[in-house]
């Protein structure tokens, strides 16, 4: 048995015996216990504030596995149909798999002319007619919810001054969709188009929370749902809702100038070797050629790309923040 056959059966054996662990391992014991001290605490409470936690907790413990739901159900195909709708543009599943056969196959042919490789010509046109169309269409999809997030909080304070002046919540929700342009005024349009033909407002604003899938718009549909549920005034809700968006929207741009430089020095230690790489096999591809017939350059070339994984992954986690 050669290095490369150890290597794969090592491999193999490793990730077995992760699947079986993870198998057998049961929950956690001690989040279970905190479970119920925490279900306890709140149904004793006398308290107004641990009751509206427990309330808050009780609506967003209701509306998630309806996301999670919708998610499990759907079929890969409508998976990638759902994900080429949140792009904003009027793609079909038929276009997008023409243009990942088309290019992989003419990346491929190119490679085989330049090269002369079959097995090296298909692996590179391959990752190349498969990865290029999804991280065009995560470009737009991260775009389009950009402009979303950036949009909404103004859309929330025309809700809110329309509620204060006696509008009801869909006729407000029609006049975002008029008034506020982008992505923002396009879902509520949806929104008002779901709700005239019968839909609920709730079932509604539902469906384009799956579409979108933003913390943001959940966390306006978990308000509505609160508030249906518990009552109260709904503009101040909104109000108090806006501002916190706005201030989220303000953090993430301070950490995003924080960590600018760092992103920009991962960016280039990241990419530099294989750019180097590319450029030298375009130049002298029988310099390179032994990375794809020697196991001993195949096992370092490997080794390499592990480690330069581990790199990325080790810089991508020091600058990224959840807020």
């Amino acid at each position: 048995m050669d290095m490369v056959q150890t290597l794969l059966l090592a491999a193999g054996l490793a990730s077995v015996l992760g699947m079986v662990v993870m198998a057998f391992a049961g929950p956690s014991s001690q989040k279970e216990l905190q479970r119920r001290v925490l279900a306890v605490r709140e149904r004793h409470s006398e308290s107004a504030s641990a009751k509206v936690e427990a309330q808050m907790r009780k609506a967003i413990a209701n509306r998630k596995p309806r996301f999670n739901q919708s998610g499990e159900e759907l079929t890969k195909t409508q998976m990638l149909a759902r994900r080429l709708a949140m792009t904003g543009k009027h793609w079909t599943v038929a276009q997008f798999t023409q243009i990942v056969v088309g290019l992989g196959l003419a990346v491929a042919v190119l490679v085989y002319l330049r090269s002369g490789q079959v097995m090296m010509s298909l692996f590179i046109g391959s990752a190349l007619g498969f990865g290029l169309p999804h991280m065009v269409v995560g470009h737009f999809i991260k775009r389009r919810l950009s402009q979303f997030t950036a949009r909404f909080p103004d859309a929330i304070d025309l809700l809110v001054r329309g509620l204060r002046s006696g509008l009801p919540v869909t006729e407000t929700l029609q006049v975002v969709a008029k008034e506020v342009p982008g992505p923002v005024g396009e879902e509520f349009k949806l929104v008002t188009e779901r709700i005239k033909i019968g839909r609920s407002m709730e079932d509604a604003l539902q469906e384009s929370a799956n579409r979108l899938q933003t913390p943001e718009f959940n966390f306006f549909c978990i308000t509505l749902a609160i508030q249906r549920e518990t009552g109260g005034n709904l503009a101040e809700t909104l109000s108090n809702l806006g501002a916190v968006l706005r201030s989220r929207s303000q953090m993430k741009l301070k950490i995003r100038a924080l960590s600018s430089e760092s992103k920009a020095s991962a960016y280039i230690v990241g990419s530099l070797p294989f750019l180097v790489f590319l450029m030298i096999w375009w130049v002298n591809p029988a310099y390179l050629a032994g990375f794809f017939a020697e196991e001993r350059l195949m096992i370092a070339g490997l080794g390499g790309l592990l480690w330069m994984a581990i790199g990325v992954f080790i810089m991508a986690k020091m600058v990224s923040f959840e807020i």
